[in-house]
């Protein structure tokens, strides 16, 4: 079996792969592989950068299978990829703990107005103290969207830190409340309802710009956002406007959109703001779990023996259904 692989992976991953596999690494993620022979390559491996294209998908005429050491396949043309009956596996629910741990850190850290504190001692202001216009979360009204595994352990974390928990799912099973202990709410209710709202949808056609200039006017005053998701799913405009009348208190955020912003971005600029450049998942526990779930998947596909069925990304359309 001949596995190409367009990025380095964990070590220990590549081991795994290794014992059954011979390996081709590209020179980088981007390179065109000049006149490298691909044609018996059974599987490709990528993280983010490596771009799996249609024309790559054409000199691979015995591809079975995509593996991408992560979740978002931004960097893999699932189309052409299907198109030519190759699986597409990825590593879903591998973020959870660390893109949960960063949720609730951004959460703290704006309710605790922790970024100008830090801020001002390391400019020698110790006077902040006199300034700090803080609160904590016990005893808030958590709104969570999207009860995926992350949702729901930002959920439980929360719950343990004192909050309420409150949820919006697009998909609600009819046992929701008393699996996850948490309280189902239509979206608008969830908005008007918490003091802290937290997203973790996915970005798609129907979700992007999911909160606007209506669904602002619709929160607390002094309300929070948080977004651990995707940037695409908020107004910027719309959300500047609100943090600029103080309507809403503060906006922290895992990433923007687009990316990389430009420089001198009023967002992330804003003093009501917490930007972090995207990094929830990068972790060296998240990175080494993503590559082995990943290749493990990928061998126990080719091998027709176990692998995680909800890892096949493109399992439906290759099947027909």
């Amino acid at each position: 079996m001949h596995t190409l692989l367009l990025e380095t992976i964990d070590e220990a991953a590549h081991s795994e792969l290794e014992q059954q596999s011979t390996t081709t690494l590209a020179a980088t993620p981007d390179a065109d592989l000049g006149d490298e022979d691909l044609t018996d390559v059974e599987a490709i491996i990528t993280r983010g950068r490596g771009q799996v294209t249609s024309q790559l998908l054409a000199r691979c005429p015995n591809l079975r299978v995509i593996g991408r050491c992560g979740v978002g396949l931004d960097n893999v043309d699932v189309a052409a990829a299907t198109a030519a009956g190759v699986a597409v596996i990825n590593a879903p629910g591998s973020p959870a703990i660390t893109t949960a741990e960063h949720t609730i850190m951004l959460m703290l850290a704006l309710t605790r107005r922790l970024y100008p504190q830090v801020a001002a001692v390391k400019s020698d202001d110790w006077a902040v103290r006199a300034r700090v216009d803080a609160d904590e979360c016990a005893g808030k009204t958590l709104g969570v969207v999207g009860l995926g595994a992350i949702g729901r352990r930002v959920a439980e974390v929360s719950t343990v830190l004192g909050m309420e928990v409150i949820a919006y799912n697009r998909t609600t099973r009819d046992d929701t409340e008393a699996r996850t202990s948490v309280r189902m709410l239509p979206f608008a209710e969830l908005l008007a309802e918490s003091d802290i709202v937290s997203f973790h949808v996915a970005s798609t056609p129907e979700t992007q710009g999911l909160i606007g200039r209506a669904e602002l006017a619709t929160m607390k005053p002094g309300a929070l956002l948080v977004n651990a998701a995707r940037g695409a799913l908020i107004d910027v405009d719309a959300l500047l406007e609100a943090l600029d009348s103080g309507r809403l208190a503060g906006y922290a955020a895992d990433g923007v959109d687009p990316e990389p912003p430009a420089p001198g971005d009023r967002l992330i600029h804003h003093p009501r703001t917490i930007i972090t450049p995207h990094s929830a998942a990068l972790t060296a526990s998240t990175y080494r779990r993503m590559c082995l779930q990943t290749i493990r998947n990928v061998l126990g596909y080719l091998a027709g023996s176990h692998y995680e069925a909800e890892s096949v990304f493109n399992a439906a359309q290759l099947s027909g259904d």
